[in-house]
């Protein structure tokens, strides 16, 4: 066991005031905090501190400006272009400017609705530096889903553009934008949008204004200034699935967010100034957020964003092509574009071809990464390949092997150890710790670490549920376990998120679009296994009378379900069945229909109301 990440984490624990005290000296304060923590207002009580100035601003001013800040790379669109620290601090003041003179100013929200291009980093620390509150959501989300969003908000201006690019298929943006904002109660003072060449929008004024216009209009405005906020004040608020189909606002401050972020980036991934980091995500999830934009830019390396996918822009060779091209240190993917890569070029040839030029490791989380998939890739880079684990809530690792701190240690299944700051303990039913080595609820002591979420916006409630199961823990809803040597195993989800290729997604919500459908009686959706994505949802219906022979019902529910959460949703698979498995007392055993579907053995439980159901599933799911 490394020394230093075991002081490390002994300190955080020990002494976490002194310990995030001590690492919040890294960024620059307006004023600096003289407390840790207190559990009225957080960590850095009475601190101010602007985070667009930390990632941008203060490396101009250190006479960095002529540094790479930002790499984009669309093999989609054939296009790679670069922006110094100097080049951004231009385009996102400009992007303030634009914003300022719409009315947007500290605590107002924003939300962004946009592909993977500049503009949309742009447009986040523009943001951050007006002190307004950034909620970007995915593009191309369903509008019913974005309407959810901009009612919770309530933003003042929303951005756009005109289209994303999803591997060949062009998706318009306006007509889902349009349509949200006719779904939703709230209605938005502005629409700002960014035409693409691909596809031109059309704009209804007064409501909706083009960007490069308005940016001309404003181009003779001065770059505002980043505005001082308070430590606990939010930065931004993004929306993940909840359990009853209603998306739950995280708020994430800005300096314990920014203290994690620089601390992780350091001692986690091993990068710095002149650095060049790549985290392939989508900045609408949270790795975006934390390491496509910020933690990069908080310490001064350069970040890769990336417009495509694993496969087919244009080959499986891609993500090799873009490491060595740019010169990454260190890449970080989900455990999906690894199958997706491993499906398509199953003797990594691409991968020999190319090479991981000057690659020193590369980094998975999303979902739970396979030890297969872990070994194929490790067999086929000569790379260590690190899994780790941590959530929306969190913001930033909590499982993890520290690569700079000098803890390589790895085990397959395992996502390694706890991050310094992070207490965990494996909590039976009735709050206690159980065995080591024995499964139960994964939970962190409280309160948690700088970066993890303070509350849910609108929903102070919601918040604390997540700190009721187990007084004075933080119930993270996966199962797992310590082994023997201390590595901790993520298993599982307690509830009924599923994760399909990093995008958790409730089958609850999917379930409450199914049952409206005409023709069902019952339904169920559960998670499946799938080689590919991780998890897949799988549907179950029983016909209502007289729609038993009905051969558009699982089609119709394929349809209800993408129409009302979008493709991300990703169910494709419907069983027509006549009965559910039920316990006498109506539960559906949602645990029995998993392991058919996914071919695992099982006894028939004590419970159920019907034996003879499972063979009849079994014979169903295998025709």
């Amino acid at each position: 066991m490394s020394d230093a990440y075991t002081a490390a984490w002994k300190a955080s624990i020990d002494n976490p005031q002194g310990f995030w005290l001590n690492a919040a000296k890294a960024l620059d304060w307006t004023k600096a905090p003289e407390t840790g923590w207190n559990a009225a207002d957080g960590w850095f009580p009475g601190g101010r501190i602007n985070t667009c100035h930390n990632a941008v601003d203060r490396h101009v001013a250190a006479g960095h400006g002529d540094a790479a800040a930002l790499i984009y790379d669309s093999p989609v669109t054939g296009t790679i272009a670069t922006f110094s620290y100097s080049e951004l601090l231009e385009e996102v003041g400009r992007v303030a400017a634009m914003l300022a003179s719409l009315g947007v100013g500290k605590g107002d929200r924003v939300v962004i609705y946009m592909p993977m291009i500049p503009h949309t980093v742009f447009a986040m620390l523009a943001c951050a530096r007006l002190g307004a509150i950034h909620s970007v959501v995915f593009g191309g989300f369903a509008p019913h889903e974005l309407a959810k969003r901009i009612d919770d908000a309530t933003p003042k201006v929303l951005l756009t553009a005109s289209c994303g690019i999803e591997g060949s298929k062009v998706i318009p943006y306006k007509p889902m934008v349009d349509e949200a904002l006719r779904l939703a109660r709230h209605g938005v003072d502005h629409v700002v949008l960014f035409q693409r060449e691909q596809v031109t929008a059309e704009l209804a004024a007064p409501r909706d204004l083009d960007w490069m216009e308005l940016r001309e209009k404003t181009a003779a405005d001065a770059i505002p200034a980043c505005v001082p906020v308070a430590s606990d004040d939010p930065l931004y608020i993004l929306y993940t699935s909840g359990t009853t189909g209603t998306p739950k606002g995280v708020v994430r401050d800005n300096g314990g967010h920014a203290t994690a972020l620089t601390w992780s980036m350091t001692n986690i991934y091993g990068i710095g100034a002149g650095d060049v980091f790549w985290a392939a995500s989508d900045v609408g999830w949270v790795v975006g957020h934390s390491y496509i934009v910020y933690a990069p830019l908080l310490v001064g390396a350069t970040t890769v964003l990336f417009e495509g996918k694993p496969v087919g822009t244009p080959d499986p060779g891609t993500f090799w092509r873009t490491i060595d091209r740019h010169g990454v240190k260190a890449f970080f993917t989900a455990p999906t574009a690894i199958r997706a890569v491993r499906k398509e070029d199953p003797d990594a040839k691409f991968l020999g071809e190319i090479g991981t030029g000057q690659c020193q490791a590369i980094f998975l989380a999303g979902e739970r990464a396979d030890p297969d998939t872990i070994g194929w890739l490790e067999d086929k880079s000569g790379l260590p390949v690190i899994d780790h684990w941590w959530q929306t809530e969190l913001g930033w690792p909590a499982i993890a092997s520290c690569v700079a701190l000098g803890d390589l240690r790895r085990k397959r299944g395992s996502a390694g150890f706890p991050v310094p700051g992070y207490d965990f303990a494996i909590l039976g039913e009735d709050g206690k710790p159980v065995p080591q080595g024995h499964s139960g609820s994964v939970a962190i002591r409280s309160p948690l670490p700088p970066g993890a979420f303070r509350t849910l916006w609108n929903n102070k409630a919601g918040y604390e549920k997540n700190f009721a199961g187990f007084p004075g823990y933080y119930e993270t809803g996966d199962a797992g376990h310590f082994d023997d040597e201390g590595f901790l195993h993520i298993m599982g989800r307690t509830d009924d998120i599923i994760n399909v290729a990093g995008h958790r997604l409730s089958t609850g919500q999917m379930e409450q679009i199914v049952a409206q459908e005409d023709g069902v009686a019952e339904c169920a959706v559960i998670g499946a296994d799938d080689a590919i994505k991780g998890m897949i949802p799988i549907g179950f219906v029983v016909p209502r009378a007289g729609a038993e022979n009905d051969d558009t019902l699982a089609s119709r529910v394929i349809a209800a379900v993408r129409a009302d959460l979008g493709p991300v949703a990703a169910l494709k698979t419907v069983y027509t069945v006549p009965q559910l498995p039920k316990t006498r007392s109506g539960k559906i055993l949602r645990n029995l229909l998993r392991k058919i579907v996914n071919g695992e053995q099982f006894d028939t439980p004590a419970t159920i109301e019907d034996p003879s159901v499972p063979e009849m599933l079994i014979n169903t799911v295998r025709r």
